[in-house]
């Protein structure tokens, strides 16, 4: 069966003034919409991919050709990222605040270490907050469209949350401040999404 586009959770103004409705037309009706079709493309030529889940095919990407990395990780990390952002955001509570007080210093110090890391990736990729195999919370970036669930990540563990630092995510408003963006998009996480993430780690 073809990987779909998933459609945004919510109108593509939703997010404004932190993320503009034309960034999010272009972001998701362009660029998602040529990761999923060009993964389709790439896994249409090999049998044994059909079939799998997206999550399948990444926990094996180091055999993979080019093509299936960066689409299949293109794919993956967008689905993630807008599910990740709601309008008005919210805070971390619960065990999930527990957790960023216990593993990071707390919630400005993550921000803070989160938005280093974040600038700090050289080109295009991702800044994540992640849950590794000891449910312990770290802070990490992966280039292009890598990310934490590949078999051949430098750091692996669940996603929790992920902001795309390619230039397409925020050049419209932001143009080169890849920092103010990061800064600014704190408003529109989804920190309920991110505890039930962590709750399905966590238990």
């Amino acid at each position: 069966m073809a990987f779909e586009l998933p459609p945004l959770p919510y109108d593509y103004d939703a997010l404004e003034p932190t993320i503009d409705k034309e960034t999010m037309h272009f972001h998701h009706d362009k660029h998602h919409k040529a990761y999923t079709d060009k993964l389709n493309e790439a896994v249409e030529k090999d049998a044994n991919l059909q079939g799998k889940t997206i999550e399948d095919i990444l926990g094996m990407i180091s055999s993979q050709p080019a093509a299936v990395r960066n689409n299949g990780g293109g794919f993956w990390n967008h689905d993630f990222f807008w599910k990740t952002m709601k309008a008005g955001g919210g805070a971390p509570s619960g065990k999930l605040a527990e957790a960023i007080d216990r593993d990071l210093g707390g919630l400005e110090k993550l921000k803070e270490d989160f938005n280093t890391k974040g600038a700090g990736q050289f080109g295009s990729g991702w800044a994540w907050l992640i849950a590794d195999s000891s449910g312990t919370l770290k802070i990490v970036s992966t280039p292009n469209q890598d990310n934490p669930l590949m078999d051949d990540a430098k750091d692996k563990g669940t996603p929790l949350l992920g902001n795309d630092v390619w230039e397409h995510a925020y050049y419209l408003t932001y143009k080169n401040d890849r920092a103010a963006y990061l800064k600014a998009w704190w408003n529109v996480v989804d920190w309920d999404k991110v505890a039930e993430r962590y709750a399905a780690v966590a238990g």
